[in-house]
């Protein structure tokens, strides 16, 4: 009977991985960039419209090629920025921002931040957002000690009750990876009192927690829409290495 890789043995086989890399996806891997699928996108403008009816504007900091602020755009105005030049948005760095930037706001920032600088990407967009912050993560983000005082103030978490599949430097619209995500919201004071959650916040408060909800099941049939494909697919870069989910 086959078993599945340990998780020890999948540790040492990374280093080759990665020595295969070719210029792109050595690139892409320097990057963790990981574009979301549109769908999943609209599942977190839709949890910002509930937990804040009055959003008008967002931040996308890390866009990518559009994949999050494009959907994002069908709720709200977005503002799209990523540090490295994918051809859409302004080229800009959110953690080290320019001058003549440094004061610019929006009521959100939205994104799926790089995972290294997670902590980072969260201080900095509650400098800089009016309401909150939502960030779309693997759920697994709660399990570090290092970032304990940043989850505990988490305002809500919704987790996907159907996988999100992310691939290294594209959207694969046909492929599913067991990895899960959640997306993770923290919001100022002043936001969640009057947010429509607002008792639902303190109540999980009150016990130390917080909020935690499931994106239900269906989501990806309702909120995809028909030309995702043409506007956000692409094929893998070759010789980009098959490599595993973010």
């Amino acid at each position: 009977m086959s078993r599945k890789p340990s998780r020890a043995v999948m540790e040492a086989r990374a280093p080759a991985s990665v020595e295969r890399d070719d210029a792109v996806t050595a690139l892409y891997r320097a990057l963790d960039y990981f574009p979301t699928p549109p769908w999943a996108a609209r599942a977190g403008a839709e949890l910002v419209q509930r937990l804040d009816p009055l959003a008008k504007t967002v931040w996308e900091p890390a866009c990518g090629e559009g994949h999050m602020a494009g959907p994002l755009a069908e709720y709200f105005s977005v503002f799209a920025s990523d540090i490295h030049p994918h051809g859409f948005g302004l080229v800009e760095d959110f953690l080290q921002p320019s001058l003549e930037r440094r004061a610019w706001s929006a009521d959100w920032v939205i994104t799926n931040p790089p995972f290294k600088d997670l902590s980072g990407f969260v201080s900095r967009g509650l400098e800089v957002a009016r309401s909150g912050v939502a960030m779309l993560l693997r759920t697994a983000a709660v399990e570090s000690g290092g970032r304990y005082s940043l989850i505990q103030a988490l305002s809500l978490q919704a987790t996907f009750s159907e996988r999100v599949s992310m691939r290294l430097g594209f959207w694969d619209p046909d492929h599913s990876f067991a990895t899960t995500y959640s997306w993770f919201v923290w919001m100022h004071p002043d936001a969640e009192a009057r947010s429509p959650l607002r008792q639902a916040i303190v109540e999980a408060r009150a016990i130390g927690g917080w909020p935690h909800v499931l994106v239900p099941p269906g989501a990806r049939d309702r909120l995809w829409h028909a030309d995702d494909v043409r506007k956000y697919a692409k094929l893998a870069p070759a010789p980009l290495f098959d490599g595993a989910s973010a």
